[in-house]
């Protein structure tokens, strides 16, 4: 049975399943899905590139900014959990908000998540070229823009490649790689802890204290910028659930994986905060956090410092280097993963070309939408750089609109999804309140968000008088808005609600 246009209308759908798009079933567990979802977020890349600049807005209470910057993602992970009880696809925010509030709703959010994983991509390749040359101790080439985008593209194609091999190629080597990186991160603030309590952390250092972790008396500028930063190092964890349709019990283990990997975060997040404060203090020279020449990467700032110069101390300072390394390379991998799937799903219900919607035949992978995702994000890097590195640098900046925005939209996707079948206290709680709570907090963010960066003092470049990163953000939404116009004018059956029907 077809539409006019020649899209198939859809099929009828049983609860807590999705429509069989040909992904491999069952090749992950719930132990991988976390994984994916932790290694998603790249720790070890977002801590030093984040935490520097997190200092410089709040001081000591960085640590409470991680914690309260966790309540959102928390209740979004909810949210993200009960969606996907009821519909497992590996569309995610696309798939539920289109069934909650029609297509075009569903198209920005498939958009949203494309947008940002594109833009994010440019960031984590230069990372990884960068840190890959300071690896083996080639500081010039480090420095070059042509060598470090060339490696960043490399790094781009290999990752790209070995998510087109297949989903347990990819699984094995982020196991790899977020074991390098949680270990050392684990090292860095046992060494870091050691030495403040032991007396022997240089000077400006500080005892902890448990007012650090709680947000009392900072102006609500300082907090706001503070949390715009710290909700983007949260950012990722459903990874896990775009690969939901390969999981075993898709209903059910990729929503505790969500949830388990933002545990898990908000736990590294806060010790290594602490301990990083504690050890190098906040003061605005040296090595002091609230010293800008130090916020791009405290990792490399304070690596030597913190491990010290015995053999064991030149091993870790150069493992912290292979952990920021692999953190943006796993975050690389692990990017490609849920774009290269949502746009799949948007394929498969017809909001995308139909070729979009191919599956490998032995590696039952996305074969189109992967490659895509790596060509797209190619370009988008070194169109970018060509252009301007400052352009650049505030495109990273303006993700955290796009996460806001389709976060966002889940949260309310899911209260309004389950609003009239609320059977106990339990689902009025996890179905509809803390959903909603998320959706709210993140509508909040986007605005203050948009205030915030539309300021042209704010950020390295600005268009007309306004901030550039506001330009970026707002620019991307408004493409996917005539993107979406122009694919409704060639293949309207999905617009019309005829290919993925509202529920």
């Amino acid at each position: 049975m077809s539409s006019s246009d020649g899209a198939a209308l859809a099929p009828p759908r049983v609860e807590g399943t999705a429509v069989d798009k040909g992904l491999r079933r069952g090749a992950l567990g719930l132990v991988s899905s976390v994984v994916l979802g932790v290694s998603s977020t790249a720790p070890a890349y977002a801590l030093a590139a984040t935490l520097g600049f997190v200092v410089i807005a709040v001081g000591v209470q960085a640590p409470a900014v991680m914690l309260l910057a966790f309540v959102p993602m928390w209740l979004i992970a909810v949210a993200y959990a009960q969606l996907n009880r009821r519909e497992p696809d590996c569309g995610t925010t696309f798939t539920w908000a289109a069934r909650a509030f029609g297509p075009r709703a569903g198209w920005m959010g498939g958009w949203g998540i494309i947008a940002a994983d594109v833009i994010v991509m440019a960031n984590l390749a230069q990372v990884a070229g960068s840190y890959g040359y300071r690896l083996v101790g080639l500081d010039s080439l480090a420095e070059s823009t042509l060598w470090t985008t060339l490696a960043g593209v490399g790094w781009i194609a290999l990752m790209t490649w070995l998510c087109y091999r297949g989903i347990e190629p990819t699984a094995r080597v982020q196991w790899v790689l977020l074991v390098i990186e949680i270990v050392v991160l684990v090292a860095f603030a046992a060494y870091a802890l050691v030495a403040v309590y032991g007396g022997t952390a240089p000077a400006g250092s500080l005892m902890p204290s448990l007012s650090w972790l709680w947000p009392a008396g900072l102006e609500w500028s300082s907090l706001t910028e503070a949390v715009l930063l710290a909700v983007f190092i949260y950012w990722g964890w459903d990874s896990a659930l775009a690969v939901n349709e390969e999981t075993i019990d898709p209903a059910r283990s990729p929503g505790r994986a969500a949830i388990i990997s933002t545990v898990l975060l908000v736990g590294i997040y806060t010790v290594v905060s602490i301990a990083t404060v504690a050890f190098a203090g906040v003061g605005t020279e040296g090595i002091g956090l609230g010293n800008e020449a130090n916020a791009e990467d405290v990792f490399a700032a304070l690596g030597a410092t913190v491990f010290g110069d015995d053999l064991a101390g030149r091993v870790f300072e150069t493992l912290l280097l292979l952990s920021v390394l692999t953190s943006a390379a796993a975050c690389t991998q692990t990017t490609i993963l849920p774009t290269a799937r949502g746009t799949l799903s948007m394929a498969a219900y017809g909001a995308l070309p139909e070729r979009f919607a191919r599956i490998h035949p032995r590696y039952l992978t996305p074969t189109v939408s992967t490659v895509w995702m790596g060509v797209v994000s190619v370009a988008f890097y070194v169109g970018l750089t060509l252009v301007s590195e400052n352009v650049l640098q505030d495109s990273i900046v303006a993700t955290g609109m796009l996460i806001a925005f389709y976060y966002g939209l889940t949260g309310f996707a899911c209260a309004w999804q389950f609003r009239r079948s609320l059977r106990s206290a339990r689902d009025v709680l996890m179905r509809f309140l803390l959903p909603l709570l998320g959706g709210v907090f993140m509508l909040v963010v986007f605005v203050l968000a948009c205030i915030e960066y539309a300021d042209p003092a704010y950020g390295y470049t600005t268009v007309l008088g306004v901030g550039g990163v506001f330009v970026v953000g707002v620019g991307s939404l408004l493409l996917g808005v005539l993107l979406m116009i122009a694919w409704n004018l060639v293949a309207p059956a999905f617009f019309r609600g005829e290919t993925m029907p509202r529920e």
